[in-house]
């Protein structure tokens, strides 16, 4: 056995999110390895769609201009239908009564409407481009850790196996994660709910796309069954697995759920998988962090709580490890990721049995949590833990951007404003560092890892939109982690911002050297 390989950060698992977490991890400067066990992405894609939130993150590290531009909200619209040429019943709406929106510019970016095997190969691409160590066909067998790190045993398809030395592990190996039973992590939540099986095929159906309708709940005597379409000429049928699953029988199934069999098939791969709702009872243990599935697995829903969570997972780890790692922060920040991401995981698991997808495994406890509008489930979770300042208890655990006004703990909001000459998104000020937006220059004099942007100076926009948004009075600030999330804020003027700015600083970064 030998040691070929030391690097910051070591990724298991190199399906959607732990090609999230090596992009987010190399932007932010962090040399990382990742170990794939196969050679590729799976032929049997997953997930369908990518949650505004989701694009807004992808945006910031320059994958945007390859995704796919949606038509109008870019919400995939449904149908309860006898079959695709039968009698259509209804069109369900994507959200409950109730949970709507208003309509709002909450963001620069609309969701994405692409399949999981599309996006993987561009965080692949993104990774490699920004230095990430990709390897493919190689499994990680064992692992052990200590107060100096992390090492892993891995074996190569062609090879012998070695070992990986890293300051820290992401276990984003699924949702049996040999990693989190490794650990014995243990899991709670609704459980299985079932099994079921997946075709995806090819058909001449293009024409049944006019309506502008995309996905269908079949609903037939004696048989359920949901068929939507992954916009690039395949199509996805899912259905109980009690039923046989030869091609004939397959054949037989997708002909049913279309209404007619004189039609060209191709069926391109099937699968066997459970649908299940388990969040595991930490999300890190010492220098190993579960993310993704290894973390939460949730039932694919029209909310994207599944594949976009993970992602969103990738991305609060990534940047509080980048600052650790650089001795900017202490330790102490990586264990904020558990205290902000399994309250998330648990506030969806809530959210999916309290609507209406999955009504048929919903219980009394269910019926009572309060349905929350997709805007505030996507945009406007709260955080709360050491890096933010007050986030009490009394509040809610998300309602949307124009609700939370600036709320700590919450996505800072998004406006259009002028910078340098160009229209940028507030959004666009962000990501890199911890930034604070003041209006008036008494906070020019805060110095540090923060950088200072003034309203009307360093950027332009109407001063009664900027204040009413971000819930400030003249004279204030609002400090933003690099995550965009917002840290602290100081609703008026200080009478000392340095050391106020200071005093937020170092408890919400947790600086391995505070200034006050």
């Amino acid at each position: 056995m030998y040691t070929v390989s030391t690097k910051p950060v070591l990724v298991a698992g190199g399906s959607l999110v732990g090609l999230a977490s090596a992009v987010f991890l190399s932007w932010r400067g962090v040399p990382t390895i990742v170990v794939e066990r196969h050679a590729g992405s799976s032929s049997h894609p997953r997930a369908i769609g990518f949650t505004t939130r989701t694009v807004e993150l992808l945006r910031a590290v320059g994958l945007a201009d390859q995704l796919p531009q949606p038509k109008g909200t870019g919400r995939p619209r449904r149908a309860r239908v006898e079959s695709l040429t039968g009698q259509w019943f209804e069109e369900l709406p994507w959200a409950p009564p109730g949970a709507q929106a208003p309509d709002l510019d909450y963001s620069p970016c609309r969701s994405a409407g692409l399949a999981q095997d599309r996006l993987e190969p561009m965080l692949r691409e993104k990774a490699a481009s920004l230095g990430a160590d990709l390897r493919l066909e190689t499994e990680l067998l064992t692992f052990r850790q200590d107060d100096g790190g992390v090492v892993a045993t891995v074996q190569p398809r062609a090879g012998q196996p070695y070992t990986i030395e890293a300051s820290y592990l992401v276990a984003a190996d699924g949702q049996r994660s040999p990693i989190r039973e490794a650990l014995g992590i243990g899991r709670s939540g609704r459980g299985q709910l079932a099994t079921v099986r997946s075709v995806i095929f090819r058909a001449p159906l293009e024409e049944h796309l006019r309506s502008g309708v995309a996905q269908f709940q079949i609903d037939q005597p004696g048989w359920k069954a949901f068929l939507t379409t992954y916009a690039d000429g395949r199509w996805l049928l899912i259905f109980d697995d009690e039923l046989p699953a030869d091609q004939p029988a397959l054949r037989a199934m997708i002909a049913r759920a279309i209404g007619r069999d004189d039609l060209p098939i191709e069926i391109v791969t099937t699968g066997r998988w459970d649908v299940s709702a388990l969040i595991a009872e930490h999300f890190s243990q010492g220098r190993v962090f579960l993310a993704g599935d290894a973390a939460h697995t949730l039932p694919p829903n029209r909310g994207g709580y599944g594949a976009n969570t993970g992602i969103e997972d990738a991305h609060n780890l990534a940047w509080k490890l980048a600052a650790v790692l650089s001795g900017t922060s202490t330790p102490r920040l990586l264990d904020t990721y558990d205290t902000e991401r399994r309250p998330i995981a648990w506030l969806r698991h809530a959210q999916i049995f309290a609507r209406g997808d999955f009504k048929a495994y919903a219980g009394e406890v269910d019926r009572s949590v309060q349905i929350l509008d997709d805007v505030a489930m996507e945009l406007g979770q709260l955080y709360r833990s050491a890096a933010v300042l007050d986030a009490s208890d009394q509040l809610p655990p998300a309602a949307r951007p124009d609700q939370w006004a600036g709320q700590p703990g919450t996505r800072a909001p998004h406006l259009w404003v002028e910078r340098s000459g160009q229209r940028v998104s507030t959004l666009d000020l962000f990501q890199r560092a911890w930034v604070l937006l003041a209006d008036g220059d008494a906070w020019r004099a805060a110095a540090g890892p923060v950088e200072v942007l003034q309203l009307g100076v360093d950027f332009v926009t109407d001063p009664a939109a900027f204040l009413r948004a971000f819930g400030l009075q003249p004279g204030g600030a609002s400090l933003i982690r690099p995550d965009g999330y917002i840290a602290w804020r100081a609703v008026e003027p200080a009478g000392d911002p340095v050391r106020e700015l200071g005093a937020a600083l170092a408890r919400t970064a947790s600086l391995a050297h505070p200034r006050g």
